[in-house]
């Protein structure tokens, strides 16, 4: 795990920002002249889905690009161009695409029949791997992010009568009422410092849903402590990312998640970890392990089965007892058979030691190579390695929480996407993502995202 930041000083950033500008229009008019057939699926697909995406993260301006399918760490767009795939599926495919091993386990659970919506052992033994890694004492299995922190809230209420969901400012945990608050909002709506504004995200909540949920922001244990003293007893849980990972990345600082620990056990409050995205990705027990701090329950999906849905939340015994006793939890395909024969080959035979050593070494020499970049070309920014995941945010120090993301300049993101797309580097479409490698990226590929990326810096400051 490094951060690193730039010891020369930045080049003139009104320049730097009109030299973006100049830039992300001219890749942008490029990359619109290349990809003809996005442009005609778009056009079909909006007849049919709003944004023409099938969800609205992977929307697009004008249009997003429509990938028609992938092989080892390569994408293809419908235009027939080929891609190093840093965008890894929002964090879901550290086995990379098409992965022999994981082609053939999803041939062997299709043989024996998809679904029965019956326990099978493949998923008991998932599920026993997972607890295994993550030290947890029960588990529970769901399809999809948004169901896991669901669930968990679900529980933590009941466990505690309390209705209260407090969570951190920017971040976000899935589409369900209960968190659809303060995720990356408005500058003009987020309250002061001191008392973030809960600012809903969507239309269509509960008039009065403002009323069970709190916000504070990451890394700061004071101001965490200040309102458990003051509304402890109203608060059933604190759900968090244990590296906030909404706003490119932010790691936890020295004590920090040792002391939410130890308030959340004081006022008697559910500690939820949402490792959608730090879980199977930054060590094989997540930052449950990596942190070494252990929270109440854990929320997972993404990388969990390979690029199949799958998700799971677990915990300690005598809170998952509670789904015997009247808390609802349950869907048809949870823990079907096809993604846990190929959850528990993934977890068994390609995220094992000598996976994650793969993607830790990647990793480091992605990240040095990028803020070689950065400080060859004096850019204000930074980079972070984190295993699988890692990320160059457009500021020069590191982040602490969701404030200093608005410190960032996202004219230089928004100049690079296209340069990346134009020279065969596939990324997610905002600066609040991170890269996903995965174990079938080689050194080669990395070496050409640094080069790639060493041409935008040097373009940018030409």
């Amino acid at each position: 795990m490094t951060t690193t930041v730039s010891s020369r000083e930045p080049v003139g950033m009104e320049r730097l920002l009109a030299r973006a500008q100049q830039l992300g229009e001219q890749e942008t008019e490029k990359l619109l002249a290349r990809t003809p057939a996005s442009a005609r699926l778009y056009g079909r697909a909006r007849q049919t889905l709003p944004f023409g995406v099938v969800s609205s993260f992977q929307k697009g301006s004008p249009y997003p690009i429509y990938v028609s399918h992938g092989k080892g760490s390569h994408v293809w767009d419908q235009d027939h161009h080929e891609y190093l795939d840093y965008h890894g599926g929002f964090g879901a495919m550290v086995c990379g695409h098409a992965h022999p091993r994981v082609v053939e386990a999803i041939t062997e659970a299709a043989s024996r029949g998809t679904h029965f919506a019956v326990t099978t052992e493949s998923a008991v033994a998932f599920g026993e791997e997972i607890c295994r890694r993550f030290n947890l004492e029960m588990l529970r299995f769901a399809n999809s992010g948004t169901e896991a922190t669901m669930d968990a809230i679900r529980v933590a209420r009941a466990a505690t009568g309390r209705d209260v969901v407090c969570k951190i400012e920017g971040s976000y945990h899935g589409h369900h009422d209960a968190v659809m608050f303060s995720v990356i909002p408005n500058a003009d709506v987020m309250g002061g410092r001191e008392r973030p504004a809960k600012a809903p995200v969507s239309k269509g909540l509960v008039k009065d849903a403002s009323k069970y949920i709190e916000v504070v922001p990451f890394n700061d244990a004071e101001q965490l402590e200040r309102l458990f003293d003051e509304k402890g007893q109203e608060i059933a849980c604190l759900v968090m990312e244990p590296a906030m990972m909404n706003i490119g990345i932010v790691l936890p600082e020295v004590a920090y998640l040792k002391r939410a620990r130890e308030l959340c056990t004081k006022h008697g409050v559910v500690f939820i970890y949402d490792e959608i995205k730090t879980g199977f990705t930054i060590a094989p027990g997540g930052a449950t392990e990596r942190f070494g701090v252990q929270p109440d329950l854990v929320c997972l999906a993404k990388a969990i089965s390979g690029g199949l849905p799958a998700a799971a939340f677990g915990g300690r015994e005598d809170l998952m007892r509670l789904i015997e006793q009247g808390v609802s939890q349950m869907g048809t395909y949870n823990g079907n058979p096809l993604v846990s024969h190929v959850g528990l080959v993934v977890l068994r035979e390609i995220l094992d030691a000598e996976g994650y050593r793969t993607l830790a070494a990647l990793g480091a020499q992605l990240s040095a190579g990028c803020q070689k970049a950065i400080d060859t070309y004096g850019l204000p920014a930074h980079t972070i390695d984190l295993g699988a995941k890692g990320c160059v945010s457009y500021r020069q120090t590191p982040m602490r929480n969701y404030r200093d993301f608005l410190e960032t300049k996202p004219e230089l993101f928004a100049a690079s996407y296209p340069w990346l797309l134009n020279r065969g580097i596939f990324m997610t479409p905002g600066d609040e993502e991170q890269w996903t490698l995965s174990v079938q990226h080689t050194e080669g590929d990395i070496d050409e995202y640094i080069e790639v990326f060493t041409g935008f810096c040097r373009a940018l400051t030409a």
